[in-house]
């Protein structure tokens, strides 16, 4: 018999789930399943992941934290599992190749990406050629491609109109 009654799920109504400082036994994502299907933000900070290949299916993820973990690649998953990915944080991982995050690219409404402490970012030209590598993303480990910084508003990464400041010259 398939449970009939799926739909009512507690896990299906969860929103936002964190997840921080409990250790993975084998390195990949557990005790996540594809019941989560409203998740909108998910925060694994510091489990000791070092793969993304056992996410679940998350429609309407929007916002992933996955910082202080051992994940050096295999990100095209979050392309598959999360396409409506707004925000990923991936700091603190073990990220060192420009083409580790090149699957991001297809992550169309990704705006935010933080990869503060992983070693692709140690190169002089990294900002530059990671907007070159993603031009659909705002905000590079919390500033724009001006180096203007996050507005606290903007944590959501919502598109807002800029073109206010223009008039000053009358």
């Amino acid at each position: 018999h398939e449970m009939g009654c799926r739909g009512t799920s507690l896990n299906s109504r969860v929103v936002e789930l964190v997840v921080e400082n409990c250790r993975s036994s084998d390195g990949e994502v557990e005790g996540l399943t594809d019941e989560y299907t409203n998740l909108e933000s998910l925060c694994m900070m510091n489990v000791g992941i070092s793969s993304l290949s056992k996410l679940p299916s998350l429609p309407k993820l929007q916002k992933l934290e996955v910082s202080d973990n051992s994940i050096s690649g295999g990100l095209d998953v979050l392309v598959e599992k999360c396409p409506n990915l707004t925000y990923l944080n991936l700091s603190g991982n073990k990220i060192k190749e420009m083409s580790s995050i090149k699957p991001l690219q297809n992550l169309k409404n990704l705006k935010g990406l933080d990869l503060v402490g992983c070693d692709v970012t140690s190169p002089d030209d990294f900002r530059d050629n990671a907007f070159e590598l993603l031009p659909q993303i705002t905000y590079l480990d919390g500033f724009d491609r001006e180096d203007n910084e996050v507005p606290d508003s903007e944590n959501d990464y919502v598109e807002e109109d800029e073109e206010e400041d223009e008039e000053e010259g009358l």
